[in-house]
């Protein structure tokens, strides 16, 4: 059950259209169900106001198909896998309605929120190798209810691309910057928006990138107001948090 459903619920019983043994029998579910293997949080939308999202590397395509039915057997109404392999998807799709792109690695069985954010996510990437880091936050936030804005391929070795979507970046209310190299994106877009950067460094680079730390001590080291940095490749995160300031 989700923090609306709560809501119209509780106005319900305000209004007297629902009593109150009905409205706790509805609350009266167990948060959580030991599985063995893994404990679904069946009231995460409750507290954090987003369904739990399942991490889909190191899982077994089966432990991942019984957490989605676990879940949506409790009302979820989409579920949202990352990190998801083909032979995972090829197995979950079998029973449970699956979408599942390729590139990101994102799978979503149900369907997807409809936008009810207060603006526009823009997601840009410095280059086209950063595109499977970029589709897992654009899906995530689109999952999670946002209208999302893709500019890919506007890195700095070629500003004038940047520059030629002013107007995407000026009216944006959360921008998700993501680059590997030297990262130098993320200080570029920071220094054009009045909103939130959230920059991801990708593992995008040669042997003195060290796998994406080049471009994470870059974006850590930023001189433009407004920029936070998630993990290295973390595309789930900076679109979850990017979600959360874009329904404030």
């Amino acid at each position: 059950m989700e923090q609306k459903e709560i809501r119209s619920m509780l106005e319900a019983v305000a209004s007297g259209d629902m009593d109150v043994d009905s409205a706790m029998l509805q609350l009266k579910t167990e948060p959580f169900e030991d599985l063995g293997y893994a404990k679904p949080d069946y009231h995460r939308a409750v507290r954090q106001g987003a369904a739990e999202v399942i991490y889909g590397a190191g899982k077994t395509p089966q432990q991942i198909r019984d957490i989605t039915a676990a879940l949506r057997d409790h009302g979820q109404k989409m579920v949202l896998i990352t990190r998801m392999s083909r032979e995972a998807a090829d197995f979950v799709g079998e029973t449970l309605p699956l979408r599942y792109d390729e590139m990101s690695r994102v799978g979503i069985v149900g369907e997807m929120l409809k936008p009810d954010g207060v603006g526009k996510i823009v997601v840009a990437t410095g280059g086209t190798s950063d595109m499977p880091v970029a589709e897992e936050a654009a899906l995530c936030a689109e999952a999670l209810g946002n209208e999302v804005v893709r500019l890919y391929d506007v890195g700095v070795a070629g500003l004038h691309r940047l520059l030629s979507c002013r107007e995407e970046i000026m009216t944006a209310r959360v921008i998700i910057a993501i680059a590997g190299m030297e990262g130098a994106l993320a200080s570029v877009i920071g220094g054009m928006a009045d909103c939130p950067v959230i920059a991801v460094p990708t593992s995008v680079g040669y042997g003195a990138s060290f796998g994406g730390l080049s471009a994470l001590l870059s974006m850590l080291n930023s001189c433009a107001s407004g920029v936070s940095v998630v993990n290295i490749d973390n595309g789930f995160g900076a679109g979850y948090l990017a979600s959360m300031i874009n329904h404030l």
